[in-house]
Parts: C-alpha cells; sequence; structure tokens
C-alpha cells in the first residue's frame, strides 16, 4: 500500500479539503444548535466531493490505467498462484 499514490493529486487534496471545512463548518453549527448553518456545512461537504470529481476528470486526478496492463497484470497474478 506504501507504494501507490492514491489520493496524491491536487483533485483529492482540494475535495478532501473542502469537505473538512464543511464538516468543520457543520460541526461547529450543530453545538451551537443552529439547523441552517448545520445544513450549509452539508451542502459544503457536498460541494467538496463535486469539485473533486470535476477536477479528477479535467486530468488533475489519477491517470487512468490502459486495460491491456491491467489484463497483464492479472494473467502475471494468476500464473503466479
Amino acid at each position: 500500500m506504501a507504494d501507490s499514490s492514491h489520493g496524491h493529486t491536487p483533485a483529492a487534496w482540494t475535495g478532501v479539503s473542502i469537505a473538512f471545512i464543511g464538516f468543520c463548518i457543520a460541526g461547529v453549527f450543530m453545538v451551537m444548535a443552529e439547523p441552517v448553518g448545520f445544513w450549509a456545512g452539508l451542502v459544503v461537504v457536498a460541494l467538496g466531493g463535486v469539485v473533486g470529481g470535476v477536477m479528477s476528470s479535467m486530468g488533475m486526478g489519477m491517470p487512468k490505467e490502459d486495460p491491456e496492463l491491467v489484463a497483464r497484470r492479472e494473467k502475471a497474478a494468476s500464473l503466479q498462484s
């Protein structure tokens, strides 16, 4: 797992950062017993997911693997076992 670059992309960092801010906003307003602020925080959380997805589709996420490479890797794994 340590050799993978899972999540080390601008899209992932931006999406998670926005979602974290949204969770913080929702948490503060939940303690303050303000439902409108809580729901606004959850909207920010959802916005983080949308922003991360859009950035990933723009090429700032992990590159897609070549299907031929995946097939070769699976074949090699099946030959080893």
